[in-house]
């Protein structure tokens, strides 16, 4: 008689009704989309919410009603916001060429030191990370006409007592003196970093050709410095347009507001804060804030199609 077959009976490696286990590499996509969401929730409700919030108030009135463009209808016919744009472009030309020119002139000066060179890039760094409320009060005291240092030092060489912050004529580009001091230290740290990055063979290979120190920055060193400069610029614009804290301390108090003597020193972000926190006009200043957007994406554009050039070497 012939005897059954032995079937091999073994147990399934998946039970019915039991799902498939998790792969190493899913695990570590899961774990990793699962912290991501939390700075991502964030971002979305700090930064996208509010600002496509702002959008939409700009296109309402402040006593209610439905879509409207009236905010943009009196924002063109607002003599004080084309004051405050007008400045606001003094502020990005006065500020942004000096502070890079003479940043770049004191890290090629630092890069020539030998010895205690940390020393002074500490010197030129510690106004940048000091707080800008600080440093614009302490300038508020030496611009004071009375008592100021300022007038006591011309005073030494024969010239008559200014006005500063008080003059119209004067009080932007005293704002402006403050924005570069502070300023300075953060470029000249950058532009020591691409100097860094500068082979060194280039300068050996311009000596031997007989080339000077001039002609070697200019064919050299500067064209190797596009990427900084590109940076820097783009960077230093953008604060400039953004010019807020400068200008609150050192113009506003006694009962006046920030932006003056006769809205001298007024910029966008100032003009945009008083719209919405002393004439409580939310709805408008969300139609400034959407300008000066706009306003910042094409001019960042138009720089990096300018200024972004490629070198080989």
């Amino acid at each position: 008689m012939a005897q059954p077959s032995i079937v091999d009976r073994r147990k399934p490696l998946v039970e019915k009704g039991n799902k498939p286990p998790l792969k190493l590499k899913t695990k570590q996509t899961l774990v990793a989309y699962s912290f991501l969401a939390i700075p991502l929730l964030f971002f979305l409700c700090i930064r996208i919410f509010p600002t496509l919030y702002s959008f939409s108030m700009s296109f309402s009135m402040q006593n209610g009603g439905g879509f409207t463009l009236r905010n943009y209808q009196h924002l063109m016919k607002d003599q004080a916001f084309w004051k405050s744009v007008w400045n606001t472009c003094k502020y990005v030309v006065i500020t942004v060429p000096l502070q890079m020119g003479l940043s770049l002139i004191v890290a090629l000066a630092i890069e020539r030191v030998r010895h205690w060179r940390w020393f002074y890039r500490m010197i030129y760094f510690i106004p940048y990370i000091t707080s800008v409320v600080a440093i614009s009060w302490v300038w508020r005291l030496m611009y004071d006409p009375s008592v100021g240092f300022l007038n006591v030092f011309i005073n030494w060489f024969g010239i008559h007592p200014q006005n500063w912050l008080r003059d119209p004529k004067e009080s932007l580009f005293c704002v402006s003196i403050v924005m570069i001091w502070q300023s300075m230290g953060f470029s000249m740290l950058i532009f020591m970093a691409g100097l860094q990055g500068v082979p060194k063979h280039l300068y050996e290979a311009a000596q031997i050709d007989g080339a000077g120190r001039w002609k070697t920055f200019w064919k050299i060193t500067f064209p190797l410095l596009n990427p900084t400069i590109v940076f820097l610029t783009v960077t230093g614009v953008i604060q400039a347009l953004q010019t807020f804290t400068q200008i609150q301390n050192l113009t506003a108090g006694s009962g006046a507001s920030a932006g003056g003597p006769l809205n001298s020193t007024l910029s966008i972000v100032v003009y945009m804060y008083q719209s919405a926190f002393q004439e409580f006009n939310m709805e408008y200043a969300s139609a400034i804030a959407v300008v000066l957007f706009i306003f910042i994406l094409l001019v960042t554009l138009l720089q990096m199609k300018v200024l972004n050039k490629s070198y080989e070497y």
